[in-house]
Formats: structure tokens, C-alpha cells, sequence
């Protein structure tokens, strides 16, 4: 792997689990199209997921948040479902616990990530163009973070008031 990959989420939604690999530095910048596959694979009735992070140099609080809301979409499915990350890197996995999201998903050092193909299967990886569709992303994700812990709040307050402000809901 070189030292700064591009960033890039390669999946197998085939698999079962279904397997998401993040490469790169995974942000508030490249991180709608996550939220998207994941939204769409639930409402699907896709129930179980793993996220590997061996290739991923590093995150941003508006990706740990759409992991985290995420996580706490398929807490409220029936049955219930679950989301396993494996290959936490030292700061990441401090990030995911300083956050509490180890309390919504599972963190698994052995997880057996399923294949995914390199080229075939990755998502498309579309910088937010749009001011308030990137604010409306950015607020979303630091909203699941607070409802993942509440000790979060104090964290994203601004980033929360400052999203809000720009799309008109302060």
C-alpha cells in the first residue's frame, strides 16, 4: 500500500456478510457514497455487514458518524442487525472508542472479511459539490454521533450549530 492511497470503498454485496473495504483517508469529503450503499443494502433487507479498515490511513468525525448511524439503523431492524470492523489501525481504533461507537458496533481483529473484487465493485467516490447537500451530510453524521453518546454533544456543538445555521434549521 503506498503511504497515501486514494481514497476509494470497495465492496462485495453479495457476500454474507456484505464486506466494505475502506481504503485511503475515508471524510465528510468521499463518504456519501457509504451512508448510500449502506442505506440502500438495509432497506434491501441486508442485515449483516463488516467493514475492513487495513488499508485506511484515516477518518474524519463525518465518516465515524455515518458508521455510526449506520450502526444504529440496523440496531432498530428486525431481526436485528450488525455492523463488525476489522483492521483498525492504533488511531483509528482510538477514534471509535473515544466516541463510544464500540458500544453500537463491533470491533473484530479476527473477522473474516469476505472478497471484494479491486476494480469492479467500488463505489463512486463523488466529491459534495453542493454547499447544503455536504452541510445536510456533515450534520447528519455529527447528529448519529451524539445519539451514539451523549458525551459527543459537547464535541460537535459547533459543528452542529454551524451546519444547522447554514441549512436554516437554527
Amino acid at each position: 500500500m503506498s503511504l497515501n492511497p486514494e481514497p476509494r470503498f470497495l465492496v462485495n454485496p453479495d457476500s454474507d456478510p456484505i464486506a466494505l473495504r475502506v481504503e485511503g483517508k475515508a471524510t465528510f469529503k468521499n463518504c456519501a457514497c457509504v451512508k448510500d450503499f449502506m442505506d440502500e443494502q438495509i432497506a434491501a433487507g441486508k442485515r449483516r455487514f463488516v467493514m475492513d479498515f487495513e488499508n485506511c490511513v484515516g477518518m474524519d468525525s463525518t465518516f465515524l458518524g455515518v458508521m455510526a448511524g449506520s450502526a444504529i439503523q440496523l440496531r432498530k431492524t428486525q431481526p436485528r442487525g450488525s455492523l463488525v470492523v476489522s483492521g483498525l489501525n492504533e488511531r483509528n481504533r482510538e477514534l471509535v472508542s473515544n466516541l463510544g461507537l464500540d458500544r453500537l458496533l463491533t470491533v473484530d481483529e479476527q473477522a473474516k472479511v469476505p472478497p471484494t473484487a479491486a476494480n469492479g465493485a467500488a463505489l463512486k467516490t463523488e466529491a459534495l459539490s453542493d454547499d447544503l447537500v455536504a452541510a445536510r451530510t456533515v450534520l447528519d453524521a455529527h447528529r448519529n454521533l451524539v445519539e451514539a453518546d451523549g458525551e459527543n454533544a459537547a464535541k460537535f456543538q459547533d459543528v452542529i450549530k454551524l451546519c444547522s445555521r447554514q441549512l436554516g434549521e437554527d
